[in-house]
This record gives C-alpha cells, structure tokens and sequence, in this order.
C-alpha cells in the first residue's frame, strides 16, 4: 500500500483534498488527520472492519476503545443508550475541544469500535481540518492517535508517516497540532463524572460546569512523581505508551539537586559507553555538561512543554540515544497530564530525590 501524504495547510483548506480522504472512508480506508490535540488515524466508526483494520495498523490492544470523533451534538444523541444533563453541559462549556466523554452507547456504534465496551468515548475535534473531514465524509470517524502502539503520539504528520506508512491509505498534512497532549477523557456513566485521563481540560475546569468530579486513583499523580500503583479504570491507561527507544527516567526534587544528579549519572553512563539525551527546561539547559540536551520549553510556560514533549521523545529516537533523563514537569494547568504521559512513557521509573 502507498500512503498519499496531502497538504491542508493552507487557507482556505483545500476541499478536493477533503473529498478524496472522505471517499477513503466512506470506502473502508484509513486517513490519517489533524486535530488540536494530536494526529489522529481515521475509519468509520460504524464500520466494524474499518475498526479492525486501525487496529491491525497501530498493533494496538483490542481491548483498548477507539474514540468517536464527530462534529454535531446531535451525533453523541444518536449513538447514546443514555445521556445524561451533564454531557450537555460539558459539551456547551468545552466543545468542540479536547473533551472526550464516555457515556452507555447504543446499537449504532459496534464492539470492535469499542474494545468491547458498552459504553462509547466521543468527542468533537476542535480543528478545521478534523472537521471538515467528518462532516464531507457524513461519518463518524473512530481514530486513536495515528501512531504505531506504545510509541511517542504524533504532533506532526512526518511522525504519522514514520510509523504508518504503507499500512493506512493517507495522511491529511495540517501542519503542527495546538495542544499536543491527547484529550481529557471523563467517564459520565456513574453519578459524579469522573476523570479517566487527564489533559488540558482539568478539574477545576470541570467543577466549574458540573459541580463535584472525581479522578481514577490509577492515574493520580503527585508531587514525588509517582502513581497510587491502583489498576487505571480506562483500558488504554494500562499499557505503557508514549515510549521512546532510549531508557526514559524521571528525576524529580529540588532544581540543584536534579540538575547535580542527572550530571552524575550521565557521567557514569557515557563513561560505559552509553549515549545519553536529557530533557531540560530553557532555564536549565546551559547547566548540563554533557549528552544530548534538549529544551521542552519553559516551566512559566506549561503549554510550552505540553506541545513539545512527543516531538522531544521522537528527536531522541532519531539520535539514537541509550538513555534519557527528564526533569519533572508539576506545572499548576495541566502539570498532572504532562506527568501522566511521562510517567507511562518512563514505565514510571522515577528517582525521588
């Protein structure tokens, strides 16, 4: 299979583009496409072999739910069992945008769509593009994120291509995402809603709409960098993702004493013979000695790093490093997701100093 790469970078979008990567999926294909958060690989949700094939592209686990991206309130009405005055109400506040709500799900959208599930995990893509795309191709596109399984998330369509090319029909090209972490995933299928992922949408965030809301201990993150160590509740939480080649820890602690220590042991570890790449702030960065150092963007600043950091994975990868060191991220509006990904990028190989 060639993989046609297409440019809608422009503006306006070009519509011929759009139509032929809607006519893919009308047709069972694949496209992969831009969204604010990150690329995500595209079939049509209601298509139970269209579910299989992004599957078989990622390598990903068939218990792990694929997303429904849609462009139309009335599209979660359509394929829910039951929907309760919270979606609503999330939906008027955060839609479209990195919000995805789970909620019981109906005849309409198949158990291959959704690992299995009863329920469905729907959002609404804040991103022309994305956009576009649902609504020429009339489809509900269930899409992941367009990246082999396990591997850095893609914010650029040359990371698409690296992992996907000759296993999906095309590559819509919009350029760099906003965001570049994946969606806030909030079940609203018991009593109070709960928060399945974090992401740019935080719990404040959400009080402020709904009132009381609760988070999955099994991805709580707190200030030594850890987890609870609970079993998350969303199937995709429990594999490692995010990974690069190289051996990801996460050193956390005061300033000195990190920058002292990463030093240390990179030291250690090129004097074996290892090849080693550290992630650093831009108020950090002069104060390592050696290695690959490369800066994530700047802690006053937290979308900053938020944007670069699967970019960050994925240059590592290309130089080929053995190790990697980071410095931790407990930034105050989406500290938790950045650690989060992070976290299941390392395996959750901290040091605590």
């Amino acid at each position: 299979m060639i993989t046609k790469v297409m440019d809608v970078t422009g503006e306006p979008i070009n519509i011929e583009h759009i139509k032929e990567a809607s006519q893919i999926l009308k047709n069972g294909g694949l496209v992969a496409f831009p969204t604010e958060t990150v690329y995500g690989l595209g079939g049509d949700a209601t298509d139970k072999e269209a579910s299989r094939k992004i599957y078989q592209a990622k390598g990903r686990p068939s218990d792990n739910p694929l997303i429904v991206h849609i462009s139309k309130f009335e599209q979660l009405e359509s394929i829910s069992s039951q929907l309760p005055e919270t979606a609503k109400k999330l939906a008027d506040a955060f839609w479209p945008g990195p919000l995805t709500m789970v909620v019981n799900k109906n005849e309409v959208i198949p158990y291959e769509t959704t690992g299995g599930l009863d329920t469905v995990a729907v959002r609404m893509p804040n991103n022309p593009v994305a956009l576009s795309l649902i609504n020429e191709s009339g489809c509900m596109i269930a899409a992941p994120s367009a990246n082999t399984s396990g591997r850095p998330s893609p914010t650029k369509a040359s990371h698409v291509y690296e992992d996907l090319a000759g296993k999906i029909d095309a590559i819509l090209d919009g350029g760099s995402v906003d965001i570049g972490l994946e969606s806030t995933i909030v079940d609203l299928t018991e009593d109070v809603v709960t928060i399945l992922r974090p992401g740019y949408i935080n719990m404040e965030m959400l009080k402020e709409v709904v009132g009381e809301v609760k988070i999955d201990p099994g991805i709580v993150y707190n200030d030594k960098g850890t987890t609870s160590g609970a079993r998350p509740k969303a199937p995709g939480m429990r594999y490692k993702h995010y990974a690069p080649k190289g051996d990801l820890t996460i050193v956390s602690g005061e300033e000195q004493k990190v920058v002292s220590a990463i030093n240390d042991m990179t030291a250690t570890d090129m004097k074996n013979g290892k090849k080693v790449g550290i992630i650093a702030t831009a108020a950090t960065a002069e104060k390592y000695t050696a290695g690959s150092i490369l800066v994530i963007g700047n802690r006053d600043d937290e979308k900053s790093i938020a944007h670069n950091l699967y970019d960050i994975l994925r240059q590592f990868d290309e130089i080929g490093v053995d190790i990697i060191y980071s410095e931790s991220f407990a930034t105050p509006h989406i500290g938790q997701a950045i650690m989060n990904r992070l976290l299941k990028a390392a395996g959750q190989k901290t040091i605590e100093l």
